[in-house]
């Protein structure tokens, strides 16, 4: 049995940037949970995790010692299958610089970790499309019913613990908070192959996302614990 996908909220494509692949890709995500690999740094990682099955691969623009630049994006992501998410991770940049390392680096899509706004959010969905962060913490609340409510805005939804921490969140207390909300979520923070299955039967997400529990050391993939964590899912996904 395929893994359910919790409270989709189909969304239509706009620009160019947007165009390439994209109802191939969504209607293959729709059947099964979306993987993202993230804090990629080298192609040498990038194709071992797409092997592995991986659906996306992200790419840090932001301070962190998995920091890459535009042009190292570019030349990895220029080795990827098209069927591949290409995903940017930005924190409190500028709509035309991170539409600018879009275009450079040829990302289908941009994650957002600071104090955007759901204004800047609407603008950048023109091009690409768009998973907003959000942090559980004292303003969880807020956040959810900002970019989530009635007026959301930003495609997906990254549910995590705090940038590149290393730690699972509360799950429990966090899943009764979700209901009512017409949005695609994605699970971050801490997930390893022993616990990736719980994640996915607590919140039949969207997706999940992982860093840390797929690393050697910061920056560098351990390439069985990607199999490990890839295999994971997907057998979650058949229970």
């Amino acid at each position: 049995m395929l893994a359910p996908v919790l409270l989709i909220r189909p969304l239509p494509p706009t620009g160019a940037a947007r165009s390439s692949n994209f109802y191939g890709r969504k209607l293959l995500k729709l059947m099964r949970t979306w993987i993202k690999i993230c804090g990629t740094t080298s192609l040498e990682d990038a194709l071992a995790a797409v092997e592995a099955g991986a659906d996306a691969l992200g790419f840090i623009f932001a301070p962190s010692k998995r920091r890459v630049t535009p042009e190292q994006a570019q030349k990895i992501a220029e080795q990827l299958p098209e069927t591949v998410d290409r995903v940017g991770v930005f924190v409190n940049e500028s709509g035309p610089k991170i539409l600018s390392t879009v275009q450079q680096a040829g990302l289908t899509a941009v994650q957002l970790h600071g104090d955007e706004t759901p204004e800047l959010i609407i603008t950048l969905r023109d091009e690409v499309e768009v998973i907003k962060t959000i942090q559980i913490g004292n303003n969880f609340s807020h956040k959810l019913d900002e970019f989530c409510g009635s007026h959301g805005c930003a495609d997906s939804i990254l549910l995590d613990s705090g940038s590149g921490s290393g730690k699972a969140f509360d799950w429990e207390s966090v899943r009764p908070r979700l209901n009512g909300f017409n949005s695609r979520f994605i699970i971050a923070g801490g997930l390893n192959t022993g616990n990736v299955a719980q994640a996915i039967s607590t919140f039949s997400p969207y997706g999940v996302d992982a860093v840390t529990g797929v690393e050697k050391e910061p920056g560098q993939k351990d390439h069985e614990k990607l199999k490990a964590f890839i295999t994971a899912v997907r057998k979650a996904g058949q229970a």
